[in-house]
């Protein structure tokens, strides 16, 4: 029998060595761990299982992780991190690029990567949230409904990662401050995050794709150049 949702850890990878120190660690701290060797297995579980976070190798047998992170975005914002033998900028940028949150390098502790499991899961369980519940702009073409966690654009609901509402929430926030990328690491990753400026920038590229008519000329996320970016829009 599987723990109530908050509690299901679905972990990925071909290495057995890695599935079961990994699921014996997060097993002690309360949560249950499924576990799988390859991505048909994995989305199987995913689809029937109520799972709250993943753990993803990107180097798999048949399916690549990168499949399976795009097939988990397509149904689910559920928070993934990846695990990944590649420690060039670009493959670590495609993996943020195609809606994993989080990246750790092989080889890696596991408590490293715990820690990183629940600070991710802090800054999802806790997002930054306007007075109000609902917001609109450009007469409806963007809606946001906080209670639910939700948005809209020309009626249509969009899949946001939790970093992508992080950013997003923030920016609504506080409309008119510019964030720089500093700010958004921060933000997104916590104040101990190590990495590139490069990803912020991946996961704006992200959500521009998604809330913009036109992502080459936005009128939402917008930059401020030198400085960051900060949310634009009309509200109704």
């Amino acid at each position: 029998m599987f723990m109530e949702t908050e509690k299901n850890v679905l972990i990925v990878d071909d290495e057995t060595m890695i599935c079961d120190s990994v699921s014996a660690y997060i097993t002690k701290q309360g949560y249950h761990v499924f576990t799988a060797g390859d991505g048909k297995e994995a989305l199987e579980i995913f689809r029937k299982y109520p799972i709250m976070f993943v753990i993803l190798d990107l180097m798999l047998p048949g399916m690549t992780g990168e499949e399976i992170c795009q097939a988990i975005r397509r149904q689910s914002r559920v928070p993934v991190i990846m695990l990944t033998a590649k420690t060039q900028e670009e493959d670590v940028l495609n993996g943020l690029d195609i809606g994993a949150d989080d990246y750790v390098t092989k080889p890696f502790s596991v408590k490293q990567l715990y820690a990183r499991m629940e600070a991710i899961l802090r800054r999802t369980g806790n997002d930054l949230k306007p007075l109000a519940e609902k917001f609109s702009w450009n007469d409806n073409d963007l809606q946001i409904d906080f209670g639910h966690s939700e948005v809209r654009k020309q009626g249509e609901a969009l899949s946001l990662t939790p970093s992508e509402w992080k950013i997003l929430s923030a920016m609504i926030k506080h409309p008119k401050k510019v964030f720089s990328r500093e700010n958004l690491i921060e933000l997104v990753f916590g104040p101990d995050f190590d990495s590139y400026d490069r990803v912020i920038d991946t996961h704006i590229k992200n959500l521009r794709k998604k809330l913009e008519t036109n992502p080459k000329n936005p009128v939402y996320i917008k930059t401020v150049y030198g400085l960051g970016y900060k949310f634009g829009g009309e509200e109704n």
